[in-house]
């Protein structure tokens, strides 16, 4: 437990528990909102928003004019990190991100480094930082190694992640040195949001769930250890979440391993037994199943409760289990603020 901090979300990180808990949502700045949709349709693609900071910017702090929650997220995408380090990045219409050359057929000794890739959305964090609400906490991010290194082999999002898998049970050395370059260069980008102006970092392993438990400690917990080893030598004040999709029962050893701030758990765990099994006083972030959410009702009164409850007594960030869905009505979105604030 750190001193308490008057951003309430930074405090819940820092340790300290709020009396109502703090809440953001996970892909909070996207499609579900009039607004992007507005700026989408004129100023083009994903990737082209997301390398105009001015645009970046501005949807950014979209959803905290519209509901005031207590963190923005840096609008960006995890794939950043392999375009800077030289691969080629575009996103299909529909189909979502692709990138070449794959290293399930190439190597990357073969691509050339292109940092410069990163300037714009470090200049996104500043614009962000010197606007944003004095109580409001600003998050930035990054794709942790293992889920970053499934697209970078494939190419693209897969169901199974078979084809990084293979290669790391077949050629552990070269995908060890493959994930070591991601490691390096995920803790200069967070350096660089961390200095630019942002107050904590998350680290987004979609794909974490995938892996066997001798490969989650080896692929998954040592290599964001020391994704937070090295970003604490540079910024140890500022706070960490990690967040393993999919863990379930390794959520305990992820925590324990990696030496994270916060976790952030999915909405397949039971919140109670996540509150009886993770360390005691560890703040978590979480975890609303989306479709809940979109549901509204009922549905939704009682899961928030379920919720609220389980972390009544530790330090807790109200979130989603994972991101919000495009479909999701405005009007459910304000009904959940109304419940987890109501208290």
């Amino acid at each position: 437990m750190s001193a308490p901090n008057s951003k309430k979300l930074l405090n819940v990180l820092l340790g300290n528990q709020e009396a109502v808990p703090p809440i953001w949502l996970m892909r909070q700045a996207g499609r579900y909102l009039p607004e992007y949709r507005a700026l989408r349709l004129q100023k083009g693609g994903f990737l082209e928003l997301a390398y105009d900071s001015e645009t970046a910017a501005e949807i950014t702090l979209q959803p905290i004019r519209r509901f005031e929650f207590d963190a923005a997220i840096l609008f960006s995408d995890i794939l950043v990190v392999p375009h800077a380090m030289g691969q080629d990045l575009w996103f299909e219409t529909g189909e979502g991100p692709r990138l070449a050359p794959r290293l399930a057929e190439d190597r990357l000794e073969n691509f050339t480094p292109a940092p410069e890739r990163l300037k714009p959305v470090l200049d996104t964090v500043r614009k962000v930082a010197a606007t944003l609400p004095r109580e409001t906490t600003f998050l930035g991010f990054a794709g942790s190694p293992w889920t970053v290194a499934t697209y970078m082999v494939h190419g693209q999002g897969s169901k199974d992640q078979s084809e990084a898998r293979r290669m790391a049970h077949t050629e552990p050395e070269r995908f060890g040195s493959l994930i070591e370059a991601i490691i390096t260069s995920t803790v200069d980008y967070l350096a660089g949001q961390i200095e630019a102006g942002v107050d904590a970092v998350q680290l987004f392993d979609s794909w974490a769930g995938s892996l066997s438990p001798a490969q989650f400690e080896k692929w998954v917990i040592a290599p964001n250890a020391e994704i937070v080893r090295r970003l604490k030598m540079q910024h140890p004040d500022a706070p960490i979440i990690g967040f393993p999709k999919g863990a379930g029962g390794k959520l305990a050893a992820y925590a324990e391993g990696t030496g994270v701030d916060a976790l952030g758990i999915d909405e397949t765990v039971d919140p109670h037994w996540a509150n009886r099994e993770l360390p005691k006083h560890l703040p978590v972030q979480g975890n609303l199943d989306p479709l809940a959410l979109i549901a509204g009702g009922s549905d939704l009164t009682l899961a928030v409760e379920n919720i609220l409850s389980a972390f009544a007594n530790r330090p807790h960030i109200f979130n989603l289990g994972h991101g919000i869905l495009p479909d999701t009505p405005i009007e459910h979105v304000e009904k959940l603020l109304t419940l987890v604030r109501k208290g």
